[in-house]
């Protein structure tokens, strides 16, 4: 009995620290907490009565979303649709470099003219501002992309004037690098190497002009090419940075430590 009663009052006391502590809990925690279960509590009657009743049907999105996208009237044919009436345009086309180019993306929706070709003729852009949305000088573009600099680039002439839209190709053969290369050339403009000519460091053929793709040019594979201009005994002016190729940067072409187009010291 004396045993039993010695864990009853352990117990008691046990008990009234808890509770002591718990009466320790600072009011803003209580606050919060209370606070906390009314956000639970109004999420869970807010998403009962706002949650479509087709939600989850076919996976975690609106059912009824695919009845209302196809209630929706079409305003878009498809290429399909185009080459039907206008194969000869599109078998020129889709050899061209535009031939991954929507039709509508240039002449706009369609399907109204597929219906009645008197009624709706759609429309070809032939105002100058429209291709450069492509083709104007943009340096996230990637490099080789046909770039122009809208203000000096035949102002103020319609692109459609001097270039076919269903075979872009230039009236004639690139004069020069930049006509293709302009993030390169506007940044090689600005760096040490600017009186270099492009062909100075890189040989291309003669076909590279009319298919880049199909005959790339080729670039330095020694060491010695840079020491031309860059060794310590090198015939080149005096302010040119110097190296001793004989220790620096061993096992490496030089382009591969430093950007050739601007090729500031590392």
């Amino acid at each position: 009995m004396k045993y039993k009663g010695k864990l009853f009052r352990a117990s008691k006391e046990a008990t009234g620290d808890l509770n002591a502590k718990v009466g320790k809990i600072p009011q803003q925690l209580k606050s919060l907490f209370v606070l906390f279960l009314v956000l639970i509590s109004l999420f869970f009657l807010l998403r009962h009565f706002f949650t479509p009743d087709t939600f989850g049907k076919y996976g975690h999105y609106r059912a009824a979303a695919i009845d209302s996208i196809m209630s929706q009237p079409l305003r878009y044919a498809g290429a399909q649709l185009c080459m039907e009436c206008h194969d000869d345009i599109y078998a020129l086309k889709i050899e061209s470099y535009h031939r991954d180019v929507s039709c509508e993306g240039c002449h706009g929706p369609a399907i109204a003219h597929t219906e009645d070709p008197s009624e709706f003729v759609p429309p070809a852009p032939r105002e100058r501002g429209y291709c450069p949305l492509c083709h104007e000088y943009n340096p996230s573009r990637p490099t080789g992309f046909p770039q122009i600099d809208l203000t000096s680039h035949n102002p103020p002439k319609p692109c459609i004037d001097c270039h076919d839209p269903h075979d872009p190709k230039p009236p004639h053969t690139p004069e020069q690098c930049s006509a293709c290369h302009a993030e390169i050339y506007r940044t090689k403009a600005v760096s040490h190497h600017a009186p270099l000519l492009c062909t100075r460091c890189h040989e291309a053929p003669e076909a590279h002009k009319d298919q880049p793709r199909m005959h790339l040019p080729s670039k330095p594979t020694s060491r010695t090419f840079c020491g031309e201009c860059h060794a310590m005994e090198a015939d080149s002016p005096k302010d040119i940075p110097r190296i001793m190729m004989s220790d620096h940067g061993i096992g490496y072409v030089c382009w591969q430590c430093h950007y050739p187009h601007y090729p500031e010291v590392r």
